[in-house]
């Protein structure tokens, strides 16, 4: 394959993942990831597929994420520089694949971005549907709020890209919104 697709990798990652939760955060990321693809003027759709595959061998080893992705993927045809783009989401925290290019500077910042602007969306009556930058970034702020995701992680991710929290959160509010339907982030989905 030339370059993964949103097909692909849905295929690949339904041969490791089938928790709903863990479905609907590769979606999440995957929306965000498109929003940055054309803040960047590059393909969004590629981004995108990029994102949903980042968490492959997540579910089935916890206490080894990232250790059972690149021989598999590499494997299954998924280009060389999609599945260091993969890799680089762990940098710090499980390995040392520093993100060095837009895809992989994004990747590693939306990651735990989008758990924070999920968990927002879910606590309004519109969902993703009516929310502005100024009621995210009082969430945001609030330290307490979706505390599990890791602030200081995407704040470093921000200085990669060389932009700031609001920017880049504004950009993947926008792109979960193009997809809240899919992501249950509208009232009717939200049940």
């Amino acid at each position: 394959m030339d370059r993964l697709t949103i097909d692909e990798a849905k295929k690949l990652n339904d041969t490791m993942v089938t928790e709903e939760h863990l479905k609907l955060h590769a979606a999440n990321v995957a929306a965000c990831m498109g929003a940055m693809a054309a803040h960047f003027g590059e393909d969004p759709e590629h981004w995108e597929a990029v994102g949903y595959l980042h968490d492959y061998d997540y579910e089935k080893f916890p206490d080894e994420h990232l250790k059972h992705t690149e021989k598999p993927l590499l494997e299954a045809g998924v280009p060389a520089e999609d599945v260091r783009a993969i890799m680089s989401h762990g940098y710090s925290i499980v390995n040392d694949v520093k993100p060095e290019t837009n895809m992989e500077k994004s990747l590693f910042t939306v990651d735990e971005l989008s758990g924070i602007i999920q968990a927002a969306a879910r606590m309004r009556p519109n969902g993703i549907t009516d929310m502005d930058i100024k009621s995210f970034m009082k969430k945001w702020k609030n330290k307490k709020f979706a505390a599990k995701c890791n602030r200081p992680l995407i704040l470093e991710g921000c200085e990669m890209l060389g932009m700031d929290i609001k920017e880049v959160s504004e950009i993947c509010i926008e792109g979960m919104k193009a997809h809240a339907a899919e992501l249950h982030l509208t009232p009717e989905t939200m049940q």
